[in-house]
C-alpha cells in the first residue's frame, strides 16, 4: 500500500505507532544536522523530520534531492512535536522518517501552492490542476461536493426520481444562442447542447415519472462575466398534479435545509414580492433585500419647479444613502462619474444633504425650498445625517441606473455581508415582453410559462399585461432559481407559439415532437430550477461562481489550460461536412 494514513489524521493518540504517508512535498527547511519536510495531501499536512542522531546518511542525501511538489512515500514512528503548530489538527505530532521513496518528480511550480499564493489568475488557470492543490480552491470543491450529496438527500425524501436526459438534443429558442455539434453520420444537420432540459422534462411528466430531478450540465453560448460561465449546472426540477404553491413550498424547503445543513440557519416562510413592487421599490427583478435604501419616487413632487433636466423626464426617483451626508463635494463627484460610465449610461445625479439640523442643502436649491426638499426626504426615508441621490429618465432605464447605484453604494457601505441571508420570492412576471427591433412579443422566461388562470382571457385582448404563472428565487441579489407552472394544453400552447411570432409549421418544426406528446394526456405540471454554481457560491460566501467550478472558462470563453477550442483539421471538417468563414479578421 502506498500509506497506511492521510496526511491530515495523525494525532497524539497515534505516537509510537509505524505509519506510511504519501504525497506532495509542501515545503523543506535544512538546518544541516536536522531537516523538516512538510508533507501534504488532499486532508492535510504532516511534518517529517530527519536529524543526525537517529537518521541515517543516506536519509539525508534523498531528501536534500527532493524539490516543492516532488510525490513521495514516507515511512517512519509517529512521535510528539518539539515545537507544536496549534493551527493545524496535526500539530501536536510529526514523523521520525525511516525510509524516503520518491515516487515522482515535479518541475518547479509556475506559482507558490500556498493558501496565500504569488500566481495570478491567469497564469493560474493555465494550471489549474496545480491551483487544485491549494485548500482554497480544494475546499471550494469539497463544498460543492457536499452541497450536491444534501440537495440529493433532500431531494430523495421527497420522492424525486434522479433521470438523465440528452445532451446532444435539437436546437430550440429558449434565450441565448446555442452551441451545435456538426452531424457526421446525416451530412448537413447539427445537434444542440441543451440550455436545459426543459422538453425533456416536461415529457417525463407525460410520461408519468412525478418527480424527476436532475443535476446537470447546460450550455449557453452568451457573453460572459465573473458569475457566467458558457457551460453550468442546475439542479433541474419537475413535478405533476401541483399548483405554484406546492412547488414553491417544496423547493423553500430544500433552501431551507441547504441554509440550515451548511449555515445552522432557521427560516420562517420566506417574503414574496410582485415583480411590479421589485421594480418600483428596488429597480431589479433579483433585489438584496439585506439593508435598505429603497426607491421613492418623487416625479409628482419634482415636476413643474421650473428645473428642465426633471420637468422633461417620465420617472423622477431617488434614494437615502444612510449616514452619507458627511461625504465632500469630491466624493459626490465621485460618484456623478460613477454613474455616467458606459456601463450605466447616466446623465448625471442630483444630490441633497439632509443635514443633523433638519436643513437641506441640495445642488438644485435655486429651483426647490426647504418644504420641497423635505418632502423628497419623505418619500425616500430619509434621516437627518443621510444623502439624498436622485436620478431621471425613461421608467425602465433610470430604474435600472439607481438600482447599479443602489449597491455599489452598499458595496462601499459594507452593507452586504456574506454572512447574513436574506431569501425572498419574486412572483407575478409579465408573461410577454415587447422588443422594439423585431416589433414581436418575446418570452419573458420560456414559451412553455403558463398565464396566470386570471389573467388567460387576456391574451386575446391585451398580451403585454398577462402575468405568468411564475416564480423565481433570490438570495442576497442574486437569482438562484426559478420555474413556472407549464403550459400543458395543446391548443394554448399553440397559442402562445403564435403570439411569439412561430407560423404553425416553424412550431411544428421546431416542437411538434412536444405538443405530439400533449395529445397522449399530459398532466399539469411545473417546476424550478435552482442555478447550481451560484447557490453554492453564495452559501460559501461568495458570489463568484467561478473558484467552485473545477476546470472553469475565462471571460472569452477559453479553457486556457487546455486551450480550448481550438481549430480541427482539415479531415475532421471533410467527415463533418463543414467549412470555415473565418478569416482571421474581426
Amino acid at each position: 500500500m502506498f500509506r497506511s494514513h492521510t496526511c491530515g489524521e495523525l494525532t497524539q493518540a497515534n505516537i509510537n505507532e509505524k505509519v506510511t504517508l504519501s504525497g506532495w512535498v509542501s515545503t523543506l527547511r535544512d538546518k544541516g544536522f536536522m531537516m523538516w519536510i512538510d508533507l501534504r495531501d488532499r486532508y492535510g499536512i504532516t511534518q517529517i523530520i530527519l536529524d543526525e542522531e537517529r537518521s541515517s546518511k543516506e536519509l539525508f542525501e534523498t531528501a536534500r534531492s527532493l524539490g516543492r511538489e516532488f510525490v513521495i512515500q514516507v515511512t517512519g514512528t509517529v512521535i510528539e512535536r518539539a515545537s507544536k503548530n496549534p493551527n493545524i489538527p496535526t500539530g501536536n505530532i510529526e514523523i521520525l522518517a525511516e525510509t524516503i521513496t520518491i515516487l515522482n518528480e515535479s518541475a518547479l511550480p509556475p506559482f507558490t501552492i500556498d493558501d496565500n499564493t504569488d500566481g495570478g489568475e491567469d497564469i493560474r488557470m493555465k494550471y489549474r490542476y496545480l491551483d487544485i492543490r491549494r485548500n482554497p480552491v480544494k475546499n471550494k470543491l469539497i463544498f460543492r461536493s457536499k452541497v450536491a450529496q444534501e440537495v440529493r438527500k433532500y431531494l430523495d425524501a421527497q420522492e424525486f426520481v434522479e433521470v438523465e436526459t440528452p445532451v446532444l438534443i435539437k436546437s430550440t429558442p429558449e434565450g441565448a444562442r446555442d452551441f451545435v455539434v456538426p452531424s457526421r453520420m446525416n451530412p448537413g444537420e447539427f445537434y444542440a447542447l441543451p440550455q436545459s432540459p426543459q422538453t425533456f422534462k416536461q415529457l417525463l411528466m407525460v410520461g408519468g415519472l412525478d418527480r424527476y430531478f436532475q443535476i446537470v450540465k447546460c450550455f449557453r453560448d452568451e457573453d460572459l462575466r465573473a458569475d457566467r460561465q458558457p457551460e453550468f449546472t442546475q439542479i433541474d426540477c419537475e413535478m405533476s398534479f401541483v399548483e405554484q404553491e406546492d412547488i414553491m413550498n417544496v423547493f423553500e424547503g430544500l433552501a431551507k435545509h441547504l441554509l440550515h445543513t451548511f449555515k445552522g440557519l432557521e427560516f420562517g416562510d420566506f417574503p414574496r414580492m410582485t415583480f411590479a413592487d421589485a421594480m418600483r421599490r428596488y429597480g431589479n427583478d433579483k433585489p438584496d433585500i439585506r439593508f435598505g435604501m429603497e426607491f421613492g419616487e418623487i416625479t409628482d413632487l419634482a415636476k413643474g419647479k421650473d428645473f428642465k433636466i426633471f420637468d422633461e423626464q417620465e420617472l423622477i426617483v431617488g434614494i437615502a444613502a444612510e449616514g452619507c451626508n458627511s461625504y465632500t463635494r469630491k466624493d459626490i463627484d465621485k460618484l456623478i462619474e460613477w454613474v455616467q460610465r458606459p456601463q450605466i449610461g447616466a446623465t448625471g445625479l442630483v444630490w441633497a444633504r439632509y443635514n443633523e439640523d433638519g436643513t437641506f442643502k441640495s445642488s438644485v436649491d435655486k429651483f426647490y425650498s426647504q418644504e420641497d426638499l423635505a418632502a423628497w426626504a419623505e418619500r425616500m426615508n430619509a434621516k437627518p445625517g443621510d444623502l439624498m441621490l436622485v436620478m431621471s429618465g425613461n421608467t425602465n432605464k433610470v430604474r435600472a441606473q439607481l438600482s447599479a447605484l443602489r449597491m455599489e453604494l452598499a458595496e462601499r457601505l459594507g452593507l452586504r455581508n456574506p454572512e447574513v441571508f436574506a431569501p425572498l420570492w419574486v412572483v407575478d412576471f409579465p408573461l410577454l415582453e415587447w422588443d422594439e427591433e423585431s416589433e414581436r412579443y418575446h418570452a419573458m422566461h420560456h414559451p412553455f410559462t403558463s398565464p396566470k388562470p386570471e389573467d388567460m382571457e387576456l391574451i386575446a385582448t391585451n398580451p403585454g399585461e398577462v402575468r405568468a404563472n411564475a416564480y423565481d428565487l433570490v438570495l442576497n441579489g442574486n437569482e438562484i432559481g426559478g420555474g413556472s407552472i407549464r403550459i400543458y394544453d395543446k391548443d394554448i400552447q399553440a397559442r402562445m407559439f403564435e403570439l411569439l411570432g412561430f407560423t404553425p409549421e416553424q412550431a411544428e418544426a421546431q416542437f411538434g415532437f412536444l405538443m405530439n406528446a400533449f395529445k397522449y394526456g399530459a398532466p399539469p405540471h411545473g417546476g424550478l430550477a435552482f442555478g447550481f454554481d451560484r447557490f453554492v457560491s453564495i452559501l460559501d460566501g461568495s458570489e463568484t461562481i467561478r473558484d467552485y467550478i473545477a476546470f472553469p472558462k475565462n471571460n472569452s470563453g477559453r479553457d486556457v489550460m487546455i486551450d480550448a477550442p481550438s481549430p480541427i483539421d482539415e479531415t475532421q471538417k471533410q467527415e463533418l461536412f463543414i467549412a470555415s468563414t473565418f478569416t482571421g479578421k474581426e
